[in-house]
């Protein structure tokens, strides 16, 4: 945890979800509405099908509800894609960029995640911009250098605590169950840290929210969330079932 910044709990259900899922939204509101809005702040980015109806259940609650990806323009002939502004006229509060299986699937490079965010901006989201290394770079030995470029690659100079989040996402933990140990993400989020102060000065940086993703459970929360530098989560499989999300939000009522 950083001193004076409160953590976020951001769920990511990808390509998962229909009608048949609200009810775990609802769980999950009704969870935070029971006191554990106390401890940190929640989001669920779902799929753009289930965006106005999540933004619907969740609006007296205090979950706010997000999109996973957004087109770089505002509007125009992009088939199937869909826009930031799109995505704040359903009602959303955030957008993912960058995650790393756009960045593999799609093959979008760090100039395309900048731009990104800059769209998310000039709807007036603000832009979860992800950020990790593979399995193979950090076996090279290469995983801080891997950081680096994407942090000057992928966040623009005017980020801010405001309209920015990083989130930390080793490629390798993604839905692998495998997880990095303590040591390792408090290696990774002190160097992200350092960067984001080196590029947009310390004031910014120490402020500016990194969370950790990357097979993030119940079982590990507490020793993942309780690590320096990190300022909350990033959840992928966990946060589609209210049971498991809420488990992990938890972790802070027995982090010192």
């Amino acid at each position: 945890m950083t001193p004076g910044i409160r953590p976020l709990v951001a769920g990511n259900w990808k390509m998962n979800g229909t009608s048949a899922s609200l009810n775990e939204l609802r769980m999950i509101g009704n969870g935070f509405m029971s006191g554990l809005d106390a401890e940190t702040e929640a989001l669920v980015c779902v799929p753009a099908t289930l965006l106005s109806r999540a933004v619907e259940i969740l609006s007296r609650t205090p979950v706010r509800a997000g999109g996973e990806d957004c087109h770089i323009k505002e509007s125009g002939a992009f088939t199937g894609c869909v826009s930031a502004e799109m995505l704040k006229d359903a009602g959303a509060s955030h957008v993912i960029v960058g995650h790393s299986e756009c960045r593999e699937q799609r093959s979008e490079d760090d100039a395309i995640v900048l731009a990104k965010a800059s769209a998310a901006w000039r709807a007036g989201l603000v832009a979860i911009i992800c950020i990790g290394e593979t399995k193979a770079e950090r076996e090279a030995g290469t995983a801080l250098d891997v950081l680096s470029r994407q942090v000057a690659g992928s966040v623009p100079p005017s980020a801010a605590p405001a309209n920015t989040v990083i989130a930390y996402e080793p490629v390798w933990a993604i839905g692998t169950g495998l997880t990095p140990t303590a040591e390792d993400v408090a290696e990774a989020h002190a160097h992200i840290r350092q960067k984001l102060a080196e590029a947009l000065g310390a004031a910014v940086a120490g402020k500016m929210r990194i969370l950790y993703g990357g097979s993030v459970k119940a079982s590990n929360a507490v020793e993942l969330l309780g690590v320096k530098n990190v300022d909350g989560a990033l959840v992928g499989g966990a946060s589609l079932k209210a049971s498991d999300f809420l488990a992990i939000a938890e972790a802070y009522q027995n982090i010192a």
